[in-house]
């Protein structure tokens, strides 16, 4: 049964702009597994791994109920599988989770999906 989708769009300049004013901004963003990721990237691929990571914890936050805050930018982590699919690796649901994540030109479009076992009713 569906527990929760969450979707987010976020402005890839806005992402770039906030990690040039701030150079901490990514460590705030990104696990220390996810930052190593993101450290051995440049230019616009460094932009869109960022930017889709915080997109897509920002999703995660709207699928599990609670928003950024409750569920901290920490306690999500995406990481590619061999083939490059991203999947959340930790995060504080106890059932399935599934994301996705699409660039364009100017942003990032993500969408989580979580997913538990038993009878379909909403216990939040």
């Amino acid at each position: 049964m569906i527990y929760g989708i969450g979707v987010d769009v976020t402005d890839l300049g806005r992402i770039q702009a906030a990690q040039e004013k701030n150079h901490g901004f990514a460590a705030k963003i990104l696990t220390p597994v996810e930052l190593a990721n993101y450290q051995q990237l440049d230019g616009r691929r460094a932009v869109e791994y960022l930017s889709g990571r915080f997109s897509a914890k920002e999703s995660y936050s709207k699928a599990f109920g609670t928003g950024l805050g409750k569920v901290a930018l920490q306690d999500v982590e995406i990481l590619n599988n061999e083939l490059g699919k991203p999947i959340l690796t930790k995060h504080p649901f106890a059932g399935n989770a599934f994301v996705s994540i699409s660039h364009s030109e100017t942003l990032v479009f993500t969408e989580v999906i979580l997913e538990k076992e038993g009878p379909e009713r909403d216990d939040r």
